[in-house]
């Protein structure tokens, strides 16, 4: 923590959630963590926790202490988690067996399936259907319990659906005819051809709505509680997640006519958020741009589907792929500094274990003190 406030840094983010769908803080409603899959040394393993101080609270004091805002984060729609390597599973989804309905259902080669039931490596992480009252009821209140913390900022992050597989549950298909005001034949190819973007904005619909009750979750809490998201910076294919994160005002039907409506238009939650991070996860060859998948590109257009509802930060993945993956990109990681921040309201960085493991913070403080020079001429 000392590091992240010498390096410059304002804000750090804590997730309290992770993708097996347990906690790292006190809840009404949801278990505590009590493993982390890990690479230690000697391979892919769990760690053990064992301690029962409250890790969040932890974060709070010494964020407080040297100055720094601490917010927080959580995967949202996720319930459980099937490790890979064979490492096990854990979660809700997977220790109450009466919450199986409560998965999504995908549709995977001409077939419905409860993501319980599904084997393939790429839906290890059990997503919830956010179209079921039950599971957003859940989900508000755990997010209510975590407003009541000492934070300065919440943001949700994996806040959607998982993929264009997912949901096409028989609760997903009432709320759908409910959307559309009439009932539908040939489901769910009929979300292929007949009613695709029809389809689309309504999954939109469905997590704007949601965006909208966690909002009042946790300002019924602490109204001065920055509330806010994490997303992914590609909105050309970002919809594929039923996520329309733009300013309701921004008219992506004129862009991306093939897939965007009006319906989805009024489906953007920017003007629901007090603050976005914005993933813009290019490689470290591609710093500057002016297109998508370029980190500099990636905030630029953000600037235009947001149309200035929410004032928002992007920055690097600098440790996932994308040739930042093997360390020694410290230049890249100082460019995305200038790249982002001059091109947003801010910058955003993941994630802090691959800084400490490359040792980029030198590199950071190089970038940031850049720019507050700047500001000074």
């Amino acid at each position: 923590m000392q590091k992240v406030k010498n390096a410059g840094f304002s804000d750090i983010v804590v997730d309290v959630r992770p993708s097996e769908g347990d906690v790292l803080f006190n809840s009404s409603v949801a278990q505590q963590v009590t493993k982390l899959d890990w690479w230690s040394p000697s391979g892919y393993k769990f760690y053990e926790r064992t301690a029962t101080w409250d890790y969040l609270q932890a974060f709070i004091d010494i964020g407080h202490e040297l100055g720094l805002r601490v917010n927080a984060a959580m995967n949202t729609m996720a319930g459980g988690c099937r490790y890979l390597y064979g490492l096990g599973e854990q979660g809700m989804l997977f220790r109450d067996a009466d919450k199986k309905s409560w998965a999504t259902t995908l549709w995977l080669d001409g077939k419905l399936v409860n993501a319980m039931d599904c084997s393939d490596d790429a839906y290890a992480t059990k997503f919830f259907n956010p179209a079921n009252d039950d599971v957003q009821n859940y989900l508000l209140t755990i997010i209510g319990d975590l407003a009541k913390y000492d934070l300065d900022g919440l943001f949700l992050d994996r806040c959607r659906y998982d993929g264009m597989a997912s949901d096409f549950s028989e609760v997903s298909k009432k709320k759908f005819e409910d959307y559309i005001g009439a009932s539908v034949s040939n489901f769910p190819d009929c979300t292929e051809s007949t009613y695709r973007k029809q389809w689309l904005a309504f999954r939109a619909q469905v997590i704007h709505d949601f965006i909208v009750k966690a909002r009042n979750a946790v300002k019924a809490q602490n109204p001065d509680l920055r509330f806010g998201v994490y997303v992914g910076a590609w909105y050309s294919t970002y919809y594929e997640y039923g996520v329309n994160w733009a300013s309701p005002k921004y008219n992506a039907a004129a862009d991306f006519s093939s897939w965007a409506s009006q319906e989805w238009n009024k489906a953007g939650y920017a003007d629901q958020l007090d603050f976005l991070l914005l993933g813009a996860y290019a490689g470290a060859n591609s710093i500057y741009g002016t297109t998508e998948w370029t980190c500099q590109g990636f905030c630029t257009r953000a600037q235009k589907y947001l149309a200035g509802a929410v004032k928002f930060a992007g920055g690097p993945d600098v440790g996932n792929g994308t040739g930042f993956e093997n360390g020694g990109q410290g230049n890249a990681v100082m460019q995305s500094v200038d790249a982002c921040i001059n091109a947003s309201d801010g910058y955003f960085l993941f994630d802090m274990v691959h800084v400490r493991q490359y040792n980029y913070w030198n590199n950071l403080k190089s970038g940031i003190d850049k720019y507050l020079n700047s500001l000074k001429k």
